[in-house]
C-alpha cells in the first residue's frame, strides 16, 4: 500500500497512467488476504474432487464483482479505484463462503485451525517449489507489462486490453488443467501410472484441440474486440493485431496449461519451478530485443505479443513436454 507510487513509478508510469497505477494497487491490496483464502479454499476442495462448488463460488462472486465495479466506477464516479475497491470486495465475499463452508469440516475432523511445525513444514517443500515457479511467471509479466509501459500510453492500453482477453481464454483453458490436476494426483496416489499415462495424452489432445477452437474464434472477433473497451481508433487497431498473434499461440497455451496442470498433480514442483526459472532465462532476451527498437502503437504490441504469445509459451511447451516425454516423472506422486 504505502509502496505503490514508488512500485507504479518504477515501471515507467507517469502522469495519469502513475495516478491510476496507485489508485488500483492501493485498494487492491484490502482483498489480497481474501485472495489467498479464496486460492487455499479451492485447493482443499479440489483435493477433495469437489470442482463444482469453486465454480459455484467463483461464479456468483464474479458477478457481484461486476455490479460492484459498475456502481463504483459510474454512478459513484471512483474510477479505476472503483474497479480495484469492487474487486476487494468481492474476494471478502468468497472468502466469507469458503470458511463457512470448510470451518466446520476441518472441526468434526478433529483438525485444529492453527498451523504447527510438521505441517509448514511439509507445505514448504512442495509449495516453496510451486513459489518460485510462480514467481518465474510473474516476473515474466512484470517483465511485459514494463516493457509496453516503455513504448507509451497507447501501447500500454492496447497491451493490457490483450493481455485481459489472453486472460480470460487462460481461465477457459485453465479448466483442462484442474482436471488434469485432480485426475493425475488421484491416479497417481492411487499407484496407478497407466491410468495417468493415458488421461494425460488423452488431456494434452484435448488441450491442443480446444487451443486451436478458441484461437479460431480469436481470430474472428478481432477485428470487433477493441471496440467493447475503448473509443479509441489507434488503441482499437493495435489490440485487433495482437489478439491476431494470441489467436496464433492458443493451441500451444492449451498444451501448456494442461501439461502444467498434469505435473502439479504428479507433485513434480521441483522441475515446474526449475523449467519456469529456465523458460525466464529465455524469454528476457526476448523482451530486451523488443526494447531496442523504436516502436509505437500497433508495431509495439505487435512485438511484445510475438515475444510473450509465442516466444515465451513455446519455452513453455517445449520444457513441459521434455518432461512428459516418459514415465520418470509419474514416479513422484505415485
Amino acid at each position: 500500500f504505502f509502496g505503490a507510487p514508488m512500485l507504479a513509478a518504477a515501471m515507467g508510469a507517469q502522469g495519469e497512467v502513475l495516478r491510476f497505477a496507485v489508485d488500483y494497487i492501493q485498494y487492491s491490496t484490502f482483498g489480497i488476504p481474501a485472495m489467498l483464502l479464496v486460492l487455499a479454499a479451492t485447493g482443499v476442495l479440489r483435493g477433495m474432487q469437489d470442482t463444482k462448488t469453486p465454480l459455484y463460488v467463483a461464479g456468483i462472486g464474479f458477478a457481484a464483482n461486476i455490479a460492484l465495479n459498475l456502481i463504483l466506477v459510474y454512478p459513484l464516479g471512483m474510477s479505476v479505484a472503483g474497479a480495484a475497491l469492487g474487486t476487494s470486495i468481492a474476494q471478502w465475499g468468497m472468502a466469507a463462503v469458503y470458511l463457512w463452508m470448510l470451518i466446520p469440516r476441518i472441526r468434526n475432523a478433529g483438525q485444529s485451525l492453527a498451523p504447527h511445525g510438521r505441517g509448514v513444514l511439509g507445505t514448504g517443500q512442495v509449495g516453496s517449489w510451486l513459489m518460485l515457479r510462480t514467481l518465474s511467471l510473474r516476473l515474466a509479466l512484470l517483465a511485459t507489462v514494463w516493457v509496453a509501459t516503455g513504448q507509451g500510453a497507447l501501447t500500454l492500453a492496447a497491451h493490457q486490453l490483450v493481455f485481459t482477453i489472453f486472460t480470460f481464454m487462460a481461465f477457459a483453458l485453465d479448466a483442462l488443467a484442474i482436471a488434469a490436476q485432480a485426475l493425475i494426483g488421484k491416479e497417481l496416489g492411487a499407484g496407478n501410472a497407466v491410468r495417468a499415462n493415458l488421461l494425460t495424452r488423452t488431456m494434452c489432445r484435448w488441450g491442443l484441440y480446444f487451443g486451436a477452437a478458441t484461437g479460431a474464434l480469436l481470430a474472428v472477433i478481432a477485428p470487433f474486440v477493441g471496440a467493447l473497451f475503448t473509443t479509441d481508433d489507434s488503441v482499437r487497431q493495435a489490440t485487433m493485431v495482437g489478439v491476431w498473434i494470441l489467436a496464433a499461440s492458443q493451441p500451444v497455451c492449451g498444451l501448456v496449461f494442461v501439461l502444467d496442470g498434469v505435473l502439479i498433480g504428479a507433485g513434480d514442483a521441483r522441475y515446474l519451478a526449475v523449467a519456469g526459472v529456465v523458460t525466464l532465462l529465455v524469454y528476457l532476451p526476448l523482451l530486451f530485443i523488443v526494447t531496442r527498437f523504436e516502436h509505437a502503437g500497433v508495431s509495439a504490441v505487435a512485438w511484445i505479443w510475438v515475444a510473450f504469445g509465442l516466444g515465451f509459451m513455446l519455452a513453455r511447451a517445449a520444457t513441459l513436454t521434455w518432461r512428459v516425454r516418459n514415465d520418470k516423472w509419474m514416479r513422484l506422486g505415485a
